[in-house]
């Protein structure tokens, strides 16, 4: 069976067509209803988009491969992002990266056997005044130390 989109995303699709002028402007925040409802972009899930708002594939894809919030690839209930840059790097992110590697036995790119983490390691979130950093789904979360970071992993298990 092809995939296709619940009533409830189509509803939403049809709201965001209404709200933008056309249907490439509405590409971004359709992907992110896409995204919600399958996991993830893979291939499948592009397609339908891609025919869904009348785009060429290539086009659908190569916005999906630009932007970092869009998964070509399913991530963990909690999907963890740790800022990488200068600014986190020099307040200790590869300390809380490390950290969370061996508490959660998984690399970044990986998902813990349970489904539960992901990591992965990225460019700037746009925190740098309270690095380091971290978004675990939606939620920011700064200033990290170690101790920190094991109070919100408690919190999430």
């Amino acid at each position: 069976m092809a995939l296709q989109f619940s009533g409830e995303s189509e509803k939403r699709i049809s709201e965001l067509l209404q709200e933008y002028h056309d249907k490439q402007a509405a590409l971004l925040p359709v992907l992110f209803v896409a995204q919600e409802e399958f996991g993830s972009l893979g291939e499948e899930a592009t397609a339908l988009v891609a025919s869904r708002l009348e785009l060429e594939l290539m086009h659908v894809k190569s916005v999906v491969s630009f932007y970092t919030m869009y998964k070509t690839q399913p991530v963990g209930k909690y999907h963890i992002q740790v800022c990488n840059t200068l600014s986190c790097a020099m307040a200790g992110s590869t300390t809380v990266i490390d950290h969370l590697k061996k508490r959660l036995e998984i690399e970044a790119g990986e998902i813990s056997g349970d489904g539960k983490f992901s990591i992965e390691q990225v460019e700037c979130l746009a925190l740098c005044g309270s690095a380091p950093a971290m978004i675990i789904n939606k939620t920011n979360y700064e200033n990290l130390t170690i101790e920190k970071v094991d109070e919100i992993l408690d919190s999430l298990e």
